[in-house]
């Protein structure tokens, strides 16, 4: 009981927060990162208010117009336009939604599905182990872009679709590190005290094992939203995501690609949001994999 006392004391909190932005601070990767980051996520938000025009608002008269810092362009449409006339930065912008969306939702089912059949099969052991692992170790011997590609084709262009292929097909990969961390917590003291005076698996589970594996599903949660994020570009690329109206980044880089060699910036502006934004996911997971492990905190310091 005291220990959940003090995890809610108020002075506790705010020492905790006061060494998370210290580590925060002194790695100045880590900062930049969260700076990307979170400009590219305020901007998914309050794209309403950010976006200079509506992303599907069509002027033939200004159709691929060159950034406004070319010959030609306008600072009204500070990226340029499309074939259409519709601004780029704008489209770029309402873009983001969709691969934040696919990225947090995608990670969001993977992980969970992950933690709780991996923590079963770590704990449990047996039959119930080689059966989880088996099916997981199906699903990782596939090809795994091959694999989305197939089931993507199969279930149709959709928003929806597009999380729950991303969110299912990386499941495996969870379920094998949250297994491997569980073999190694269960052995540690605090377990086994908590087996010798008659704890039940429920409650091991809830409160000793599952609370230790928030530090590394985190880290390892935010390299695979930035590589869904590069999934979901791809299989716009190819024509297999959202409907062709809904603005993202994998649509326009498959726009673009017809107008590369004269109107380079269609394809070249969505390609830099995917790499800025993918940057600055890996570099906020490098720093969150310092702050969340001791050990690489105990050296680094």
């Amino acid at each position: 009981m005291s220990s959940r006392i003090n995890a809610l004391d108020p002075s506790q909190t705010r020492s905790w927060l006061g060494r998370t932005l210290h580590y925060l601070l002194r790695d100045k990767a880590g900062a930049f990162g969260l700076v990307l980051f979170l400009f590219v996520v305020l901007s998914a938000v309050f794209a309403p208010y950010v976006a200079p025009h509506s992303p599907l608002q069509q002027d033939l008269h200004s159709s691929r117009m060159p950034p406004a810092w070319h010959e030609g362009g306008d600072w009204e449409h500070p990226l340029g336009t499309d074939n259409l006339g519709r601004d780029m930065l704008s489209r770029i912008i309402y873009g983001s939604r969709v691969s934040l969306t696919v990225g947090f939702f995608g990670v969001l089912i993977s992980m969970s599905l992950g933690l709780v059949l991996g923590a079963i099969a770590g704990y449990l052991g047996g039959r119930v182990d080689a059966v989880i692992m088996a099916i997981a170790n199906l699903f990782l011997a596939i090809p795994y872009l091959l694999l989305v590609v197939v089931v993507a084709a199969i279930l149709g262009r959709s928003l929806i679709n597009v999380i729950l292929i991303f969110g299912l097909t990386n499941a495996p990969l969870f379920v094998r590190i949250t297994r491997g961390e569980v073999f190694r917590i269960r052995k540690s003291g605090y377990v086994e005290s908590a087996v010798s005076i008659g704890a039940g698996r429920a409650r091991i589970l809830g409160h000793h094992i599952l609370p230790n594996l928030i530090g590394p599903m985190v880290t390892v949660a935010t390299f695979e939203m930035s590589g869904m994020i590069f999934y979901e570009a791809g299989l716009g690329f190819l024509g297999l995501s959202v409907p062709p109206g809904v603005p993202s980044w994998g649509n326009m880089l498959a726009h673009g690609r017809q107008y590369i060699t004269f109107s380079p910036w269609l394809a070249a502006f969505p390609g830099l949001a995917i790499v800025v934004t993918s940057l600055g996911m890996n570099l906020l997971g490098d720093w969150l994999r310092d702050v969340l492990d001791p050990k690489l905190r105990r050296t680094a310091s």
